[in-house]
């Protein structure tokens, strides 16, 4: 088993609170998950990951509490490991980063000959370490291969509506079949920078929607007698997607065999123009049900 967290938002948001600084946080996570860390924020001046992993618990990591204290953006991947499947080496800490792409995954694959099968030569040859988690990874990225989905961003925002309309569509029959099959637990988190895919099946999921009209609270509880300072303002929109509920706020839980998509620029038709569908850039971030359920809220 292992914990993960996807971060979404309008702005550039710092992420200590979610990665060290709340009650469940990925740092405390960590202590029952020890084999390994991984951070990936999308930079989005450079059109790339910036990837940080290690093999230590996040907890006691030195280097952990540097980066996440520091990191920011807008879009975040964070992972924290209990090996099941492959030892603890830097090459099994998620998450993964092909080109564009990063992947999380939190469960164990019992079939991996079925997701061998549905992975060509090609992407079987990036995979660097032994974990079933990567292979998963190798064969969502052959299925978008099949349809031409994996080059940069499309040229135009129609285009780039339509190509995120297929990711969704590829990864969710990928994700249908592999269900049917019985391949073992696969929760995920799959992002391009621009969209973020999370999938729930065999391990627990819950999403969280912060906006304008939401309180903002500049101090929010960490403990019984504690406080913590928080940085976040009245603008700020932001969706966060977790193995656990992370802080104090009403998450909701996601059902079994769901797909969530996150949208960090959506994409909407202007009013009055018939061009086509164009990038809502000063937005934030939106969450669109693919396939599945998201439960009433829960308090933390």
């Amino acid at each position: 088993m292992c914990r993960f967290l996807a971060v979404v938002a309008s702005e550039p948001t710092r992420f200590a609170l979610t990665l060290r600084e709340a009650p469940r946080s990925l740092a405390h996570l960590s202590h029952e998950h020890p084999d390994g860390w991984g951070l990936a924020a999308y930079d989005d001046d450079a059109g790339r990951w910036q990837l940080d992993r290690g093999t230590d618990r996040a907890a006691h990591c030195p280097r952990f509490a540097q980066i996440a204290g520091q990191l920011h953006g807008q879009l975040l991947l964070a992972h924290v490991r209990q090996k099941t499947v492959g030892p603890t080496r830097l090459e099994n800490s998620h998450p993964f980063a092909r080109g564009r792409w990063a992947f999380c995954h939190n469960g164990t694959i019992k079939d991996t000959d079925a997701v061998r099968r549905r992975t060509s030569a090609a992407r079987l040859a990036e995979v660097e370490g032994d974990t079933d988690s990567e292979l998963l990874f190798a064969a969502l990225l052959t299925a978008l291969d099949a349809e031409g989905l994996t080059p940069d961003r499309a040229a135009t925002d129609a285009d780039e509506a339509a190509r995120r309309d297929a990711v969704c569509r590829v990864t969710g029959e990928l994700a249908e079949e592999l269900r049917v099959l019985a391949v073992g637990a696969f929760n995920f988190l799959f992002s391009d920078g621009e969209m973020l895919l999370a999938h729930r099946f065999g391990r627990s999921l819950f999403v969280l929607a912060r906006g304008p009209r939401d309180e903002v609270r500049s101090e929010r509880r960490i403990a019984i007698d504690a406080e913590l300072t928080t940085e976040w303002t009245q603008r700020r929109r932001a969706i966060f997607v977790a193995s656990e509920q992370v802080t104090d706020e009403p998450w909701r839980e996601v059902t079994e065999g769901s797909l969530l998509r996150v949208d960090r620029r959506p994409v909407r038709a202007a009013q009055g123009d018939a061009s086509g569908p164009r990038l809502a850039r000063d937005a934030g971030p939106e969450l669109v049900l693919v396939d599945g359920e998201i439960l009433s809220r829960r308090s933390g």
